[in-house]
């Protein structure tokens, strides 16, 4: 009794009190101590015993107080950024148990470190010899894990498949601890078909009722492929490895949807609300079924969109969507009951068609189609093109009486039929539908296969006539574009008739040029040369003393037709507009080049009696002479023109003629005469200081330069040729200053900031070019020259940066554009520098350097076929302009040189340094 009334013992009784353990602290009392204790126990206000003491030391606090304010002094001058004021922060703390073993253990670690110093140091004693003698680390992994071993995978015999098949089993799948044969989890729903179908039709080897185990190698090849070809990437060589999938096993990559779980739970709830709410929405049976296709559950998806078709019989979406879903013959199960609930479904009809293999069981499927549905259009044309041409035929007879209306149909029984009856047709089809275009222009173009061709432009102008009566708008567009088909068919009058009957509707008579032009552009845009021929014709008749569309007329036949309809309608042209000097001109080269020399005199004789002292005709006469080596005519041309038709120009031809023939003193003696004359012509002192440069004489060619500044301070070859001068005599500080002089006379020009940048490089003083090209890009911010030689001033890591730099702000430079082509060739990017070449020359096919660096990107990484290819391109453009073009085109030595010829002088100039 007293055991169980005795009270449970404390278990803190009789152990030592925790250290500053005050009794009734938590309750609010403070701590005091007896007499018996060592000392009196006193507040901090209490009174000390010297009560008589002055005011500051009478109680404890006070001296407390004044101690703390003696040891902290805040002076400035004690003030340390780090560690703050001189001494400890816990100076005036009690120091307790656990400081003390603080501190013991951070003089244990600075004692350790101190002796990893130690031994640190010691190393550098240590000999090769030594250092080679320590032993190994030994490898500390146990044996499993040295010596793994691959997990073995056995392939299921063909008896299991065998037995289970026999036994008729439903599962959906195969239990992974029964077997390792991944590949059959392949299949989203097993190797048994849901319905009582059986097997999937695609694995059963036909008439035995057997696996056809052949079959599952070839799918599981074909899912092999598909996932490899997920996680690679051929572009650019390497392969790319999704990080969300890539320790992901292989059966989970079946569900594609990408979305998170819970919005398609959450997609499933509403979905599952909506037909609760509304059996009888198809859209919700539809959603509900796709839902649970894309998350993988193909066999929910079965089951509820046939429940769909049990709620929403009449509902033809619905239907085909469960014919979708369906595997091979449940889908044609599915199709036939939907045709007994909507026997007049079109749509219906063409996907049982669809499911059907067999041509004749198709045509079978379709022709019940037409007994129940004879008036659809598609299901006419799905039984016609599945017929040989002769059943075709009666088939469209027949389908023309059901589809009067069908335009399509018509033509179609046009087509199949002979000349005669194809008439016939054509006729009824247009009695039947007296509003469409299209009949007629079959019309034509019938009559222009079998060669009846003063029909057409009738037949075209009836079918203007009587589509007007019938109420129909004309369109001009969607004819036109009717004649570009009836080109690209070889119905060329059929197009031409067209083109004439419409080209002049609903345009104002001030826009018609304008309109016609660009109507002719669009069509040579689309590949419809005949059309664009025809409508210059057109514009031809209409306006045949406009001198500009003669010129677009014989720059189209000179790019798209041949020699002889160009010299065809230049002689018409000369005819009409006597007075275009580059009709005459047109003419006159295009009979040199052809090799017949003297049709292209009398054409130049001709123009001179048109044009009397025409300059460009005069120049032209003797390029014809010069180029054939006729010189001593060539002379006598030039004498001719200078005394009748004095110009700077023919001055300037008669001293390149001495010059390239050799004759140096005749040319100076003209050049000094045409230079009393037009001494404002820079082109002039240029070629008096080349000859005397030739000849060495670099004082007289200096005095040359400089004479010609002072007359025309304005021209940049001058300015480039004196400072290449003094630059080949040594005189870099003389060249420095005459192109800081030029640059002061024309600011803002990107050429001589050019020159000047080059110099200070070819100098070896790179920083002061960077710096000049800085100040250039400052000055001509969108000069494309400056920024395409700033891309190849940058180290190479920086190079791409500033070519993007350079693009946003010469977006359609050629200059920019043939940089950032020459960057992608010297990273070895073969593909993308050639595509870059192609914007290049098109968008600027004058530039010769373009050409050059292409055909030598070409001689390098191409074919001989598109190296000719960039040869010809050339040749057609003849490209004048370019700084390496004209060094070889303009030198004397190249001065009867062919655009090829120059082509393949500039591209062996060029050297891959960039």
């Amino acid at each position: 009794m007293t055991g169980t009334l005795k009270k449970k013992k404390k278990p803190f009784l009789g152990m030592p009190a925790p250290l500053g353990y005050v009794p009734g602290l938590g309750r609010g009392a403070t701590g005091f101590t007896t007499r018996s204790d060592i000392g009196p126990a006193r507040d901090a206000n209490d009174p000390v015993d010297d009560r008589h003491a002055p005011p500051g030391k009478r109680t404890v606090g006070d001296q407390m107080k004044k101690v703390e304010d003696e040891e902290e002094d805040l002076n400035d001058t004690n003030y340390d950024e780090f560690n703050g004021y001189a001494g400890s922060l816990f100076s005036s703390g009690p120091y307790e148990k656990d400081d003390e073993e603080a501190d013991a253990i951070y003089s244990a670690l600075d004692k350790r470190m101190d002796e990893r110093r130690k031994e640190r140091r010691k190393l550098a004693e240590v000999t090769e010899e030594e250092w080679l003698s320590i032993p190994e680390v030994g490898d500390a992994r146990n044996k499993r894990q040295r010596n793994p071993r691959h997990e073995k995978l056995t392939p299921v015999p063909d008896s299991f498949f065998a037995k289970h098949l026999q036994s008729g089993e439903k599962n959906t799948s195969v239990d992974p601890r029964q077997t390792q044969f991944d590949s059959l989890n392949a299949f989203p729903g097993g190797l048994s078909s849901p319905f009582p179908g059986g097997m999937t039709p695609g694995l059963m080897t036909p008439g035995t009722g057997e696996l056809d185990m052949r079959k599952i190698g070839q799918a599981r090849n074909t899912l092999m492929d598909m996932r490899l070809s997920q996680v690679s990437d051929s572009v650019s060589g390497q392969t790319v490895v999704d990080p969300k999938g890539y320790l992901t096993d292989l059966n989970s990559m079946i569900p594609t949807h990408g979305g998170d779980i819970n919005d398609i739970k959450k997609a499933r709830l509403l979905l599952k609300s909506v037909r609760e709410t509304n059996p009888h929405h198809p859209p919700a049976w539809i959603a509900s079924a796709r839902l649970e296709e894309v998350t993988g559950k193909l066999q929910v998806a079965r089951n509820l969109i046939m429940k769909g078709t049990e709620m929403c019989p009449k509902s033809e979406d619905v239907w085909l969507e469960a014919a979708r879903l369906q595997p091979g013959d449940t889908a044609k199960a599915v199709v036939a009951q939907a045709v007994r609930h909507l026997p007049q479904s079109v749509r219906i009809y063409i996907r049982a068609a669809e499911l059907e293999t067999d041509i004749r069981a198709k045509k079978r499927v379709l022709r019940k189609a037409l007994e129940n549905v004879s008036k659809s259009v598609l299901l006419w044309k799905a039984a016609v093109e599945l017929e040989e041409p002769e059943d075709a035929r009666i088939m469209l007879s027949r389908a023309v009486e059901c589809c009067p209306t069908s335009v399509e149909l018509w033509l179609a029984l046009a087509r199949l039929e002979t000349y005669e009856n194809a008439r016939r047709v054509l006729n009824k089809a247009r009695e039947n539908i007296p509003t469409d275009r299209h009949i007629w222009i079959t019309a034509a173009k019938l009559e222009e296969a079998n060669g009846n061709t003063q029909m057409v432009e009738k037949i075209i102008d009836r079918a203007i006539t009587s589509l007007r009566a019938n109420g129909v708008e004309i369109n001009r567009e969607q004819w036109i574009q009717d004649a570009e088909e009836c080109d690209k068919a070889g119905s060329v009058v059929t197009c031409q008739a067209v083109i004439k009957a419409v080209i002049g509707i609903g345009i104002e008579e001030e826009d018609c040029k304008h309109t016609w032009m660009e109507d002719a552009e669009s069509c040579i845009s689309h590949g419809a040369l005949e059309c664009a021929r025809a409508i210059y014709a057109h514009a031809l008749q209409v306006f045949p003393s406009k001198k500009s569309v003669w010129l677009r007329a014989a720059y189209f036949e000179k790019n798209h037709g041949t020699r002889e309809s160009l010299e065809a309608l230049l002689q018409r042209a000369v005819a009409h507009c006597p007075k275009a000097e580059v009709l005459w001109l047109m003419g006159a080269k295009s009979k040199w080049q052809a090799g017949d020399v003297p049709a292209a005199r009398s054409i130049l004789a001709l123009a001179f009696q048109a044009n009397p002292n025409s300059e460009e005709i005069w120049l032209a006469a003797v390029k014809l002479e010069s180029e054939n080596n006729e010189y001593e005519r060539a002379r006598r041309l030039l004498a001719k023109a200078r005394s009748s038709a004095p110009t700077a120009r023919v001055f300037m031809k008669s001293v390149k003629l001495e010059w390239v023939l050799g004759n140096i003193a005749a040319a100076q003696e003209l050049c000094c005469e045409a230079l009393k004359h037009y001494e404002d012509f820079p082109k002039l002192w240029m070629m008096k200081g080349q000859i005397e440069e030739q000849t060495e004489n670099m004082d007289k060619a200096r005095e040359a330069y400089n004479q010609g500044l002072k007359k025309c301070p304005q021209s940049m070859p001058l300015w480039l040729l004196l400072s290449s001068l003094e630059e080949k005599a040594g005189q870099l500080t003389r060249a420095r200053a005459i192109l800081e002089k030029s640059r002061l006379k024309n600011p803002q020009n990107p050429e001589l900031w050019l020159e000047s940048v080059r110099l200070e490089y070819k100098a070896g003083l790179k920083n002061i070019a960077n710096t000049l090209m800085a100040k250039a890009l400052q000055e001509c911010p969108n000069s494309g020259i400056l920024w395409a030689e700033a891309v190849f001033l940058e180290a190479r890591p920086q190079r791409k940066t500033k070519s993007v730099d350079a693009l946003k702000k010469c977006e359609h430079d050629p200059h920019v554009l043939l940089a950032v082509a020459k960057l992608f060739w010297s990273e070895r990017k073969i593909t993308k520098a050639r595509e870059w070449f192609h914007r290049t020359v098109k968008i600027e096919p004058d530039l010769g350097d373009a050409w050059a660096f292409f055909y030598k990107f070409e001689l390098q990484h191409g074919t001989e076929e598109q190296q000719g290819e960039v040869m010809k391109r050339c040749e057609n453009v003849e490209p004048r302009h370019g700084e390496l073009w004209c060094e070889q085109s303009k030198h004397i030595l190249n001065w009867q040189k062919k655009i090829g010829e120059i082509l393949v002088l500039v591209a062996a100039k060029i050297k891959n340094t960039f």
